[in-house]
């Protein structure tokens, strides 16, 4: 078998693992969990694949023997994971995955009085972020009527209510 098969076949072989994990990653990290830190099967499975593919390349187009070919493609793939892992997994590892937030989250944001608060009732407060929206029915915190259109700040979260204070001017 010529080298170059072989190496194609690692290409490929290697590159619908790499793929085919990607894509099952969801279902198979549970398995792979001892991966947890920089040896992730992604990158496991992707240095192979840089490998074939440069010791094709060089094994095809350069002017190397086969075996300064295959060092050098050695030395490529080393570098490409490397790179891979750098800037293509480690940023994609400490990213957000929801933009889900706690009510516990909310404590010490500034609203808008949306639907006027009685001294007494429920009315409604919409606080707005760079995630979006919020809108939670609000109670005031000092038993005081708070008019639509009224900044407040929320002082406490409580079953799903946001307990309000009026926002002073000397706060801002």
């Amino acid at each position: 078998m010529e080298l170059t098969t072989i190496y194609f076949t690692i290409l490929l072989v290697s590159g619908g693992l790499t793929v085919l994990y990607v894509l099952l990653s969801d279902i198979l990290d549970g398995i792979f969990d001892i991966f947890d830190g920089w040896l992730s099967p992604t990158l496991i499975l992707s240095t192979p694949a840089f490998f074939g593919a440069s010791a094709y390349i060089l094994e095809r187009f350069s002017p190397f023997d086969s075996l300064v070919a295959g060092l050098i493609a050695a030395a490529i793939a080393l570098g490409l994971a490397t790179l891979f892992n750098l800037f293509i997994l480690t940023p994609l590892q400490h990213t957000e995955e929801s933009v889900a937030y706690s009510d516990e989250d909310l404590e010490g944001k500034q609203g808008e009085v949306i639907l006027t608060v009685p001294a007494d009732g429920f009315g409604e407060v919409v606080i707005r972020s760079d995630s979006g929206t919020i809108a939670k029915t609000a109670a005031c915190l000092d038993n005081q009527v708070i008019p639509s259109g009224t900044e407040v700040v929320i002082v406490k979260m409580e079953n799903g209510i946001a307990y309000v204070t009026m926002l002073a001017l000397d706060d801002l």
